[in-house]
């Protein structure tokens, strides 16, 4: 019983005094595999049933073609009639055609005005085939538009506007009509394509899979992963059972600055040089106040005047020491110091910078 008890504090020792669990990923969740891909459609098409907000068809001529055109495959004739409806809108559809695709799945699709049409909310769109890079109809798009936006408006002029109410959806408002010709199963080879390039990460990837299917992986460069199933497998199974490999991605030391919003993002992979930072602010103060000056009791000449009083004042904070930062010290004593030093994050974007300039920050700054 004791010696179960001893070897289990030891355990518990030993489970305290180990390193950081390293983050891995999986497979899956890094790379691209090539082929495997959504692709974009886009077709033209008329939104109708609007409340008055549609098209002015003085305009834009090319949604009164439309009109004509479509009314004459429908069998009227308006081709000299005098059309002045406000009920239609010419808009372009777009949708994104997911991978693997089959005939008679439904996609989103969505909907934006093309012409002067004041809201989209409540019309139609009518039957719009969408056509992918070559040419070809990929699937036909129709169904109620649907905004999310709010308008509202007077006789004034004044208008209350929340959202954009010329662009919407049509949720599951596409439907697919024909499948990109991909025989991933009859492929010999397949490329992964790492979404951060990284000559470490793609020998990781590689060492992973070979470790498990020996002389199946081999990495072309930092961004290409080539791989090759094993004898009596087909690609579909073989990257079924790689995708949930798991490695650990490696990155390089980067600073990303959001002067913007004043946001600062750095990866663990940041190191800064001996180095010896002070900050503090220097405030200046102008106030400005009129003094009225008039003349006195038994003067005969002189008039009421306002004179300005300037009040100029000038303070620099002090008391803030040197922080000295070690050779190749890590991001969490870099954060440590610079917030000992009661810094904004304003504040922190220079002193970053100018530790860069100062060449002690091993690490590539990115300004947004």
């Amino acid at each position: 019983m004791r010696l179960t008890r001893l070897l289990g504090s030891l355990c518990i020792a030993a489970s305290l005094l180990a390193g950081p669990a390293i983050a891995k990923s999986r497979i899956k969740d890094i790379v691209e595999f090539e082929g495997v891909r959504e692709n974009q459609l886009v077709g033209y098409g008329i939104v109708v049933g609007l409340n008055g907000t549609g098209d002015a068809l003085r305009n834009a001529p090319f949604t009164k073609q439309s009109l004509e055109a479509m009314l004459e495959r429908l069998g009227v004739n308006v081709r000299d009639a005098n059309l002045n409806t406000k009920n239609v809108a010419a808009v372009m559809v777009t949708a994104k055609l997911p991978p693997f695709a089959a005939p008679g799945s439904q996609i989103d699709a969505s909907v934006s005005a093309l012409g002067d049409a004041k809201s989209l909310l409540g019309g139609t769109l009518l039957v719009t085939p969408l056509l992918g890079a070559d040419g070809q109809a990929y699937a036909v798009a129709q169904g109620t538009v649907q905004t999310g936006s709010v308008s509202a408006g007077g006789a004034s002029g004044s208008v209350v506007l929340k959202g954009v109410p010329t662009a919407g959806r049509i949720a599951g408002g596409a439907s697919v009509e024909r499948e990109v010709g991909f025989q991933l199963a009859a492929m010999d080879q397949m490329r992964l394509t790492l979404r951060n390039p990284d000559f470490t990460t793609a020998r990781r990837i590689a060492d992973v899979i070979n470790a498990s299917y020996p002389g199946t992986a081999a990495a072309e460069n930092p961004t290409i992963v080539a791989i090759r199933p094993p004898a009596g497998q087909n690609m579909v199974a073989f990257l079924a059972q790689v995708e949930n490999l798991s490695v650990e991605p490696d990155s390089a030391a980067k600073v990303v600055i959001d002067e913007v919003a004043g946001v600062i993002v750095m990866g663990d992979a940041v190191r800064v040089s001996t180095v010896a930072i002070q900050q503090g602010n220097l405030t200046i103060t102008v106030r400005e106040q009129p003094a009225v000056s008039q003349p006195g009791p038994f003067a005969r000449a002189g008039q009421t005047a306002v004179v300005p009083q300037t009040d100029l004042s000038v303070e620099e904070e002090k008391g803030k020491q040197f922080l000295t930062v070690g050779s190749g010290a890590s991001l969490s004593t870099l954060i440590a110091g610079l917030n000992a030093l009661g810094v904004t994050p304003r504040d922190m974007i220079s002193i970053l910078q100018t530790i860069k300039a100062a060449g002690a920050l091993q690490a590539e700054i990115e300004v947004m």
